[in-house]
């Protein structure tokens, strides 16, 4: 990386800061993405409130206040290429989540009626007003290249940076986690769903095969598969494939039911029951995008509904 120095501006909205947190995790190689930029706005390094003239924009975070509104669209302004960092910009992120429920009931339950609050004060002063949904930034502003990962891979980072100050194409596939898990995919003899304090699993077959709910094959990439590569189920972190956000009628739960039913002795509709009790957590990172939350197969107040009304088999 060398040349004329490359203008970028960051900014996080709603999130929780790793994904700033990682662009540090690049280790040595921050130092050639340095010889090749100039930080200007950045949260966790200047203290510049305006937003200068750059050429690349790295925003992470969803929109969830006014204040993330302005900021997304002041970045877009000044920015001539903006990139979608992380999950939460990809996709809403766990935040996401807030979907399922209403933002009164939300508010009500973390100041009001909550173990630990010991006031019924609801801020409205020092912070700007919560929207009524999770947005992903693109249902904002125009978004020009997206980095999903919760906090993208230091691989990726790298890789995308490069690709913008090299100007070429990226060297990245559409490939799921699966494809770089070690694990075998057999046909096993599980009969009932297990959970992760069921046993210890075998570090050789596949998590599908050994009756565990596993989201590799159903989740892009971006990652490097170190999950179940080191013994822990993929909860999907990246993000959906491009297979699930664009086909109407399947979803996470229906292709993962679909393909563990054919691993083990586990019936299809068992599967697809307990991951729709599972919903805010098999969803956990994308239910905010319209790709997943716009599915007719994705009904997830109605099976909230059915659990706490114990109708859900």
């Amino acid at each position: 990386m060398s040349g004329e120095k490359i203008r970028l501006n960051t900014d996080w909205l709603c999130d929780c800061g790793g994904c700033h947190v990682a662009l540090v995790d690049l280790h040595e190689k921050i130092l050639n993405v340095l010889e090749s930029v100039t930080i200007q706005h950045c949260p966790v390094l200047t203290d510049i409130k305006d937003y200068p003239e750059a050429d690349i924009g790295i925003l992470t975070g969803s929109i969830r206040t006014e204040h993330d509104r302005h900021a997304a669209e002041e970045m877009r302004k000044k920015c001539k290429t903006i990139i979608a960092f992380g999950t939460c910009a990809v996709y809403g992120g766990l935040h996401g989540a807030g979907l399922a429920h209403s933002r009164e009931e939300i508010i009500d339950h973390v100041y009001r009626h909550n173990p630990t609050t010991r006031t019924d004060i609801i801020p409205d002063a020092e912070v700007t007003e919560l929207a009524k949904m999770v947005t992903p930034i693109d249902e904002v502003i125009d978004v020009d290249l997206y980095l999903p990962g919760c906090p993208p891979h230091p691989h990726f980072i790298f890789e995308s940076l490069a690709t913008l100050i090299e100007k070429r194409q990226p060297r990245v596939t559409q490939d799921p986690v699966c494809a770089r898990c070690q694990r075998a995919m057999i046909k096993g003899d599980a009969s009932a769903i297990r959970n992760t304090l069921d046993g210890v699993p075998d570090d050789a077959i596949c998590f599908l095969s050994q009756g565990y709910v596993c989201l590799g094959s159903v989740t892009l990439d971006r990652c490097l598969a170190p999950c179940p590569n080191h013994g822990v189920a993929c909860t999907g972190c990246a993000g959906p494939t491009m297979q699930i956000l664009t086909e109407p009628n399947r979803d996470i739960r229906t292709e993962v039911s679909d393909r563990m039913s054919r691993l083990t002795a586990i019936d299809a509709e068992t599967i697809k029951r307990h991951m729709e009790r599972t919903a805010k957590t098999q969803y956990a990172y994308a239910m905010a995008t319209k790709m997943i939350g716009s599915k007719p197969t994705f009904l997830i107040r109605k099976w909230i509904a059915d659990v706490e009304a114990g109708t859900h088999g």
